[in-house]
């Protein structure tokens, strides 16, 4: 039977509160994390930059903020990346991949 007009329903607005991650997406985050662990955790990141840039920086780009400032600088054989945001700043430093 419907509400009665100008009532809501008795479960209105009792679902999660806006910003509750999804309980999947927590646990693919988690799977993701045990296995960069067992890859080799930074080790692995820093050879997977040098093996394959481009899939790297593709990691790198879906991670940082969207207002973060930048500024790329080409190198003798590579790349700098200084960065700001709102969090604090840093620098990443690659090598040219030669194709």
């Amino acid at each position: 039977m419907a509400a009665a007009k100008g009532t809501m329903p008795p479960n209105a607005g009792k679902g999660r509160k806006p910003g509750t991650p999804n309980k999947f997406t927590i646990e693919i985050k988690s799977m993701v994390e045990q296995a960069l662990q067992q890859a080799g955790g930074v080790k692995y990141l820093a050879q997977q930059a040098e093996d394959n840039p481009a899939a790297f920086l593709a990691l790198v780009g879906k991670l940082v903020p969207r207002d973060l400032n930048h500024r790329v600088t080409e190198t003798p054989g590579g790349f700098l990346v200084e960065f700001s945001s709102g969090q604090g700043v840093g620098e990443v430093q690659g090598a040219r991949a030669d194709h």
